[in-house]
């Protein structure tokens, strides 16, 4: 159970007649954005969240996720988001196999105790999305986003799908996309789509605590793969980084192929995730963070039931959310957009926010969605946190600059699959999206990601890209102030001045991909002062010891190819602060002249598709 906090009973008192009201009766959310009336829902969880039990047909869940399916192939910047889950059992036979394929915003989950508990005889897919000609061309997976798969186990069957498809569980994706807690057997596990149109390049994704059988990555252009298992791992193309992970290749021959082998993960803590017991009851299973980890871990850590949460809905004022933040109680954040106009403030250690469904939080006026007090032991997971159309300051920010808080380095607060969004679906504004300020930290899978294309109605080209670059605007990505800060998975993209600045000392990065802005319109508004253009990765001048494992920085500026940016990574001259295994790689416009520090070749057009590596900085 979560520790309450001492002033509860007085705000309690106050607020009690009011929230006994309101946090009773049913969730239902918009019946426009609702699941298919054909499967069964649990009502807590409202209507966009649909639970399977495994005495349904088949052919009625194929049916309903084949619906969701057809509404989301091509929802890229909508508004709706659902969550499927599974109650444990089997789904599928032999003959009569449960094919799922994934959409935008949609999670699959299992709602097992352990992976097993759950079992799709089946398979899980993403395919390559045809952007042109009326869905018959431009295909490809390197806009595949925001999707979710956890908790079960896949026994892959491709009965029935022609013959290229039948040979694998096909997940080809990019950004924001989480593969969790799960057990493959029976096939292989392609992360490309070779079937549609060939193969395809795919931009990025994440595995952990999960069983898979041989891997086939022929397209990804960076992967990180933590705390697992893997039978084998085929190839790869500019950066694929392993982190205590049985199975993984050797390195040793790094660039080629470009593997990055980390023997163990240095600080780890796997995300919450509902299941129900064998009562019937819903829980949150909330894992505890370790130290030097490798291979899967599918037990252990606090159990907390549901009635510990408040479950929220987008159309739940921000002051009644607030208000259980400051009860004490945990939060369950229900598929939809949320729109906040006053932070939700996390003040307690261990308090939980869970979102599942892709839930998304919009700020308004110019608010910062979610704060988290400098105290330990909260954790952030499964939350998508997107800029308003008027300036914020930040969008998610741990801790308060120079503040005296307590942290802990045995319970980090920790931000597992935490999303961010400046432009896209709307146009959005802000200063700095991820702002972490506290000592022990621990991020485990983000993307912060200014939007290089979206809806916001500009028009295509270099007019347009110029409008994009005055109005959609986004200075810094990621800016960690805090000391022992980890980051398993760091992505940041096309932000408008440094994308990751790393102030804290003795902080570590396994896996970091950028890509720096598309857009600048000319060499003047991307200078840093008399420097040309800011670093993809800067580590503070005062920092004294860092550790980065496995990066990228890529160059594509398409609005103007003759911009030049000088490095890569910029980081102190010190023999504390270590980069291994890092790349720059130029896509067809623009030039990086340096990897780090003025070492390394340029990455510029005539070499473009070809990356830059450097296996250690400083040289040994």
């Amino acid at each position: 159970m979560t520790t309450r906090p001492s002033g509860r009973r007085r705000l309690g008192r106050i607020l009690a007649v009011g929230l006994a009201v309101l946090t009773t009766g049913s969730l239902t959310a918009n019946p426009a954005s609702a699941a298919p009336a054909t499967a069964a829902a649990a009502p807590s969880l409202g209507s966009n969240v649909t639970v399977f039990d495994p005495a349904m047909p088949v052919e009625q869940i194929q049916a309903t996720l084949d619906a969701t399916y057809a509404q989301q192939v091509d929802n890229e910047m909508g508004t709706a988001r659902f969550a499927y889950l599974f109650k444990p059992g089997t789904y599928g036979t032999t003959e009569k196999p449960l094919q799922i394929k994934v959409g935008y915003y949609t999670e699959i989950s299992g709602l097992g105790a352990a992976p097993t508990d759950v079992v799709i005889n089946g398979k899980v897919e993403v395919y390559n999305r045809c952007l042109a000609d009326g869905g018959t061309s431009n295909c490809l997976a390197l806009v595949n986003f925001w999707r979710t798969l956890s908790n079960l186990t896949i026994n892959i069957n491709g009965a029935g799908q022609d013959g290229c498809r039948a040979g694998a569980n096909f997940w080809a994706v990019s950004q924001a996309v989480s593969l969790r807690r799960l057990n493959v057997t029976g096939g292989n596990f392609s992360l490309m789509d070779y079937c549609t149109a060939g193969p395809q390049y795919a931009s990025g994704g994440f595995i952990a605590n999960s069983k898979f059988p041989t891997v086939i990555n022929g397209s990804q252009q960076q992967w990180l793969t933590r705390d697992s298992e893997v039978e084998s791992w085929s190839n790869g193309v500019w950066n694929q980084v392993f982190s205590g992970v049985v199975g993984a290749p050797d390195d040793a021959a790094f660039p080629d192929p470009p593997y990055t082998t980390v023997e163990k993960t240095p600080v780890s803590r796997e995300k919450p995730f509902l299941f129900v017991d064998a009562k019937g009851k819903y829980n949150v299973q909330v894992p505890a963070a370790k130290r030097n980890t490798s291979g899967t871990s599918w037990t252990g850590g606090r159990t907390l039931p549901l009635s510990d949460f408040f479950v929220a809905k987008p159309s739940d004022p921000v002051w009644l959310i607030n208000a259980n933040l400051a009860l004490g109680r945990n939060l369950l954040l229900t598929p939809g957009v949320y729109d906040v106009a006053q932070s939700l403030a996390v003040r307690y250690p261990n308090q939980v926010v869970l979102g599942i469904g892709h839930a998304t939080l919009t700020a308004v006026n110019g608010a910062t969605p979610l704060t988290v007090a400098d105290v330990p032991g909260v954790v952030v997971a499964g939350v998508t946190v997107d800029a308003g159309t008027r300036e914020s300051k930040t969008l998610l920010r741990v801790g308060v600059k120079n503040g005296f808080g307590i942290s802990s380095p045995n319970n980090p607060t920790t931000l597992s699959d935490v999303y961010f969004r400046v432009g896209g679906p709307h146009i959005g504004k802000t200063d700095t999206a991820l702002e972490v300020n506290s000592d022990n930290v621990l991020i485990d899978h983000t993307w912060v990601w200014r939007g290089d294309h979206g809806v916001e109605g500009f028009t295509e080209g270099v007019n347009g890209d110029t409008q994009r670059w005055r109005t959609n605007t986004g200075r810094y990505g990621a800016v960690i102030n805090g000391d022992n800060v980890t980051a398993t998975g760091l992505f940041v993209e096309h932000f408008q001045k440094y994308n990751t600045v790393w102030n804290g000392d003795k902080g570590t990065t396994i896996l970091y991909q950028n890509e720096l802005p598309y857009d600048p319109p000319t060499q003047a508004d991307w200078m840093n002062g008399t420097v040309e253009g800011y670093a993809g990765y800067k580590v503070g001048d005062r920092v004294r010891n860092h550790t980065l494992y496995g990066a990228g920085v890529y160059v594509f500026n398409q609005n103007n190819p003759s911009i030049h940016t000088e490095n890569g990574f910029e980081v102190p001259n010190r023999p504390g602060v270590k980069l291994h295994h890092i790349m720059t790689v130029n896509l067809s416009a623009g030039t990086i002249d340096h990897v780090v520090n003025g070492v390394g070749a340029a990455a510029d057009p005539p070499s473009s598709g070809v990356p830059v590596y450097l296996t250690e900085y400083p040289a040994p």
